[in-house]
């Protein structure tokens, strides 16, 4: 097994705090994920996280308006200059302070932040390499509030700056000789938004209490004069700009009420209009907006979830309508001007809508409270997420969306669970009852429940999926069910503490529980539900789970042990200490040390590898260990979230923040911000005075490895993290000795040796090597080579295979290798069935992927036909778009046209049944039909 796990991916969470962002076209939409970034692609529907962090939750992020760069900053003032094209960081900054808006401007040249009640203009980072990537140009001062939103003029020579304190300021990029920096006032709120007018200097601004000013400027931006240098230094201080431009910093102060001698001849605004949002005496906060320059189209966010779409300057309402019953926190509007993003904090929502044909282009929402259970699919495609809010979420780890949401629960999930079929999920909840969910017609087919209210902590299906068991918190007993009939079996007792994991041994009929009596419990459910064992633990069970092969069963314990157990002879095989492993933080308000805190945590989930050989395990930490079963050391530690905005993250106590009157967490200074977690009081909606804010801790409540061994995931504060293997490792040889090398590989093909040319290539083990020897094989001596291979190479050859299935265009090619090696090493790979499982699950997870997305273009149910021959030797076809079958391929049903895949049966999605075609001879299907 490999240990080259990385970060792949973060699902549950699709929008945190922060603003949005489209890409140049227009396509995808940028969204921050807590501490890191996440585009969606709304055109091939797909969701990927950048591979970098920072050390706070990210406040905004400012996009290039080539599309290429993006400046990322955090909370605490940190930025990462980060490339989107090859998805890396190239530079870290930190503007000393926190920062609330970044805007570049149109030409490229420039970015302006705001951080205060100043306005900080920089040098933007060019395509040269650079010592330092960000240059301050001008520092501008004039507002006495804090700075909140930004906008620039067309042609990047003005911007103006938004403040707290009510008013507007308008900047110049240069030292304009008929411009002075003065405020617009006209507000009685904060500012929210200013926009410039297209090709003007006119200016729209907007306040909280939904006011709109639109200001006219009386000069063009042509008109704008550059101030030309006096005396004798003209001419010299001109050529040392040009020379060495922005090296040093200019402060420009401005006026809030210049004298008017001092606006003679200048440029001079006046406001136009003013209109209001809230018409009818509803006061309601706005709280963000979005203006598309081209299209004239204002579109604004208030505090109860409804958004405005009005056309401006004649302020004509287009359209208002509700998309939460939260606060928009942020609003985007892409390229064209078709579709808009709005993201809610308050419920973790991303939407966009599509306003010209009011439908929804994206609708997606994480998990408004911490994630509890996970569960993978048997294929490796879905994972299913119970969350304390009452939810299950169903996603696809193809796309990172989440396609499925069941709301039948009252009370938070505490497991959730697949059946062997991967078409049903069975979850167990606080609320008492356990239910059982089609993934066939998404509905809830089947509710299991006690004879008295309990509340069920855990909940575990058999491998037949036919028995249904769970684990009670407060009665201590177990409760099997049948998923046929939905009737109550029998009733387990023998516990005498809550029960905290259940786990069916995945070979045999054998239950084991566990509990916070110190036992896990083995039941026989052949045998009546006895109890075959009791094993005695020194500490309380907190988690149970059997290796795949049911062979070991491993226990995690409340003294941060994990130990492994014989469940056939109820024999101590051995244990793992792993308090030292944990290392965990120190929360901001303990009053004892991180090394004395870790005594209170251990594990609280287990789980095995895909191959057995090692176990993954997590708890209240930030770090998820893996350990070497047999050996029983420590493989490598995960580090999960570097992310400072949660609680527990440090290990020593930070001195800044003890004063002589205590420490300063204490003091609920983010109460009256819009970020971290609100507690309202029960009942209460609008206008709670109590409503505080607290850091949530870090923690990990659930592992699991993907059926495939290709990846892993972990339920944690931060949301879904999906770590895989990682695919850039350029070198690990397999049996390597002097005599391999590439330029031996490729005599060998030359000489049309190709199974030596395989042998060797996967011995060096170098992907592109490995691709060049297998393609070079012709399609009619595939057969032939395939049968001459060593057994020990032919489990590399179908994990080479499964994973080209993901990236190969020559999909008829590898679908033949596939074949081929299946019918002539099948019954020794059924043998080594246990050992290969991974293996062929993950080829069948690519091929199954491949046969979804044909089926739904273009393949349709064929003639009723009957096929004389056996199910082994046919082969399946699918009409094709009228492409007609390749020479010497002959129709057993007498009905069909077409030739579809050669050489594989797959699983039809239709009623009506195939039509099968059988070759008199191994045919090549003509180019125009070609799958690749």
């Amino acid at each position: 097994m490999k240990f080259a796990y990385r970060f792949s991916n973060l699902l549950g969470t699709v929008y945190r705090c922060g603003n949005l962002n489209f890409t140049r076209d227009g396509n995808s939409v940028i969204s921050p994920v807590g501490n890191r970034v996440t585009v969606f692609d709304l055109k091939n529907n797909k969701s990927d996280t950048l591979p970098l962090a920072t050390r706070y939750n990210v406040k905004c992020v400012g996009l290039s308006p080539d599309g290429r760069l993006a400046i990322i900053i955090d909370e605490g003032g940190d930025a990462l200059l980060v490339s989107l094209v090859c998805r890396s960081v190239l530079h870290h900054f930190h503007f000393k302070g926190a920062v609330h808006s970044v805007s570049f401007s149109p030409d490229g040249r420039k970015f302006v932040v705001t951080k205060g009640n100043i306005a900080q203009m920089y040098h933007a980072p060019g395509r040269k390499r650079e010592f330092n990537a960000f240059i301050l140009d001008k520092t501008y001062f004039g507002p006495y509030d804090e700075t909140t939103c930004i906008d620039w003029t067309d042609d990047s020579r003005c911007f103006a700056v938004g403040s707290k304190d009510m008013s507007t300021w308008v900047f110049g990029a240069e030292r304009w000789d008929n411009l002075i920096y003065y405020a617009l006032g006209g507000h009685k709120d904060a500012i929210v938004a200013c926009f410039f007018e297209s090709s003007s200097l006119d200016l729209y601004t907007l306040s909280q209490d939904g006011a709109l000013c639109v200001w006219q400027c009386d000069t063009p931006p042509k008109g704008l004069r550059l101030k030309a240098p006096t005396g004798w230094k003209a001419d010299l201080l001109q050529r040392e700009e040009e020379d060495a431009e922005g090296e040093e910093e200019t402060t420009i102060r401005g006026k809030a009420a210049p004298a008017p001698e001092e606006q003679r001849g200048k440029v001079k605004y006046s406001r136009l209009a003013k209109y209001f949002f809230n018409k009818e005496g509803d006061f309601n906060h706005l709280t963000a907006a979005a203006y598309h320059k081209k299209v004239h189209l204002l579109v604004t966010g208030f505090a109860s979830g409804i958004f405005h779409l009005h056309e401006l300057p004649e302020f004509s309402l287009i359209h208002s309508l509700s998309v939460s019953d939260q606060r928009v926190a942020s609003i985007a509007i892409n390229s064209s001007g078709d579709w808009i993003a709005f993201g809610c904090s308050g419920l973790g929502q991303l939407l966009v809508w599509e306003w010209q044909s009011e439908s929804y282009v994206l609708k997606q929402q994480g998990h408004f409270n911490s994630m509890v259970s996970l569960a993978y699919s048997p294929d490796g495609q879905r994972i299913a997420t119970g969350g304390d809010d009452g939810k299950v979420k169903v996603w696809n780890t193809l796309s990172g969306f989440c396609f499925i949401t069941f709301t039948e629960h009252s009370s938070g999930v505490t497991g959730v669970t697949f059946t062997s079929t991967g078409y049903v999920i069975v979850t167990s909840s606080m609320d008492g009852t356990v239910r059982a969910f089609d993934l066939h017609r998404y509905r809830n087919f089947r509710t299991f429940t006690s004879p008295r209210p309990t509340q069920f902590s855990c909940v575990a299906v058999d491998s037949s999926g036919e028995i249904v068991s769970a684990g009670a918190q407060d009665s201590f007993e177990i409760f099997i069910w049948s998923m046929q009939t939905g009737r109550l079996l029998d009733v387990l007792s023998g516990h005498e503490g809550p029960i905290s994991g259940l786990c069916f041994n995945p070979m045999k009929s054998i239950l084991a529980s566990a509990s916070w009596d110190k036992t896990v419990r083995l039941w026989d459910m052949v045998d009546s539900w006895r109890t075959t064992e009791t094993l005695a633990l020194t500490s309380d069970a907190l988690a149970v789970t059997f290796r795949p092969d049911g062979a070991e069963l491993a226990v995690a314990t409340l003294n941060s042990q994990i130990t492994f157990w014989d469940p056939e002879n109820a024999v101590q095989t051995g244990s793992i200490e792993g308090r030292h492993d944990l290392k965990t933080g120190r929360k901001e308000l303990d009053k004892i040390t991180a090394k004395h805190s870790a005594k209170g945590k251990a594990f609280t989930t287990l789980c095995y590898s895909a191959d057995g050989q090692s176990i993954l395990a997590g708890g209240m930490s930030k770090f998820v260990c893996i350990y070497h079963v047999k050996e029983q050391i420590l493989r490598k530690k995960f580090e999960i979230s570097c992310n400072l905005s949660l609680d527990a993250m440090e290990e020593f106590l930070n001195r800044r923040k003890m004063t002589e009157f205590g420490n300063l967490a204490l003091i609920d200074q983010d109460a009256a911000e819009e970020g971290g977690i609100a507690i309202p009081l029960p009942g209460v909606k609008k206008g709670d005075m109590s409503s505080r804010h607290f850091k949530p801790e870090i923690r990990v409540t659930s592992l699991r490895f993907s059926p495939t061994g290709r990846c892993w995931a972990a339920t944690t504060t931060e949301g879904l993290l999906i770590y895989s293997l990682d695919a850039r490792m350029l070198f690990d040889p397999f049996e390597l000795d002097t005599s391999v090398t590439p330029g031996r590989i490729r005599a060998a093909l030359r000489q049309r040796d190709f199974t030596r040319a395989i042998l060797m290539a996967f011995r060096l083990n170098e992907r592109k090597l490995l691709q060049e020897a297998l393609e070079s094989v012709p399609w009619d001596e595939i057969e032939v080579v395939s049968s001459s291979l060593p057994d020990l190479y032919v489990e590399k050859v179908l994990e080479f295979l499964a994973s080209s299935f993901e990236v190969s265009r020559h999909l008829e090619f590898y679908l033949l290798w596939t074949q081929k090696l299946l019918v002539a090493h099948g019954q020794k790979l059924k043998s080594r069935a246990g050992k290969l499982l991974p293996a062929v699950q993950f080829l069948q997870k690519s091929i199954q992927r491949h046969w979804e997305d044909i089926s739904k273009l273009w393949c349709r149910p064929g003639p009723r036909t009957s096929c004389p021959l056996p199910r082994a030797r046919r082969i399946c076809a699918r009409p094709l778009l009228g492409v007609s079958p390749p020479a010497g391929v002959r129709c057993a049903g007498g009905g069909g046209s077409d030739v579809l895949f050669p050489g594989l049966v797959l699983r039809c999605p239709y009623s009506a049944p195939k039509v099968c075609f059988v070759p008199s001879r191994v045919a090549q299907v003509p180019r125009s039909s070609r799958l690749s």
